[in-house]
């Protein structure tokens, strides 16, 4: 799926609703419930990342939006249009997680292929085309063919197809998944001058630490369902401060709790919500009571601490409900 060609300049967004707007969107495969009513709004030129463990439905829901499958129930919106506009999805563009070019063609020959499938006119093709390899780094090897690259290079040219013709709205499906540190570090450019020309990317990574280096929005999904959504900022809270201490856990715990919320990750006794300029005041608590302090780390919640502990509260509130029920059971026999 590749855009048709679009001005050289940030995209216009005034007065226009947003760029991905689901509501109750879901997707049954016989007895399974790969998506279950997905509701969500993606805003114009905003980076949001998707994310989830894997058979959470996150590929299932780039698919629906996409038109490449068909929803079970409820609906969506892309750019303001039905999902499957043949007329929106010029204005998309699309890097599945999986993908191989022919190794005979050159990289210009697999960008004129989607040109041509794009409908791009003969007289923009040249110029998008050029545009496309500068933008992912092989300005240099458009006469090259596919299977002299390596697999970060091929990476790197299916990147090259999502952009071709600089789409309003771009899928990345793990665009780092292939790439060293050097490639991630010139995808997370490339993101970067997507949001700054006002295109709008939807980011589906494991790669955690990416997306939270990219992203302005997140969404977290599970077993189908969304668990958590919302500006990245919002969705890390406060502050967290972790202190390692030899001191008496009970007097501990009193000591810290007008600083926060407290709780236990052995060795370490976790304060989230105290504010940074909090610190010093909260360690010289600790030393009044004469509790012996080995160490202190200050910070965020990184988004797969985060993450981490939202699943494992989920498969815990599971475990406890399907515990319940056994036993209701069990007394009802």
């Amino acid at each position: 799926m590749s855009p048709a060609l679009v001005e050289d300049r940030a995209v216009p967004h005034h007065g226009l609703g947003p760029a991905i707007e689901t509501d109750g969107l879901a997707k049954r495969y016989g007895r399974t419930m790969a998506l279950d009513g997905l509701t969500m709004q993606v805003g114009r030129g905003r980076v949001f990342g998707f994310l989830g463990p894997n058979g959470a439905g996150k590929t299932t829901a780039v698919k629906l939006l996409l038109g490449l499958a068909r929803p079970t129930a409820g609906s969506a919106r892309l750019l303001g249009a039905p999902i499957g506009d043949r007329a929106t999805r010029a204005r998309v563009g699309y890097l599945p997680e999986l993908f191989r070019y022919q190794s005979w063609l050159t990289a210009r020959d697999v960008l004129g292929l989607h040109a041509d499938l794009a409908g791009l006119s003969p007289t923009h093709r040249p110029g998008a085309i050029d545009d496309a390899l500068a933008t992912v780094g092989l300005a240099d090897r458009g006469s090259d063919r596919v299977g002299t690259f390596s697999k970060g290079m091929q990476q790197r040219l299916g990147l090259g197809v999502a952009l071709l013709g600089r789409p309003e709205l771009v899928f990345l499906d793990e665009p780092t998944s292939a790439l060293d540190p050097v490639g991630r570090q010139d995808v997370r450019a490339i993101i970067h001058d997507l949001r700054e020309r006002g295109t709008t990317v939807f980011l589906n990574s494991h790669l955690l630490t990416e997306v939270e280096r990219v992203c302005d929005e997140v969404a977290i999904v599970d077993h189908g369902r969304v668990v958590a959504s919302g500006p990245l900022g919002d969705l890390l809270g406060d502050a967290t401060v972790r202190i390692r201490t030899s001191g008496e856990r009970e007097t501990v715990h009193a000591v810290l709790a007008p600083f926060g919320a407290v709780s236990d990750d052995p060795p370490w006794t976790v304060v989230r919500g105290c504010p940074l300029d909090r610190v010093p005041e909260l360690v010289a608590a600790l030393v009044a009571v004469g509790a012996p302090i080995h160490g202190v780390e200050a910070g965020r919640e990184t988004l797969e601490e985060h993450f981490l502990e939202l699943l494992g509260h989920r498969e815990r509130g599971a475990s406890a409900e399907m515990a319940a029920d056994g036993a209701s059971g069990a007394e009802a026999r």
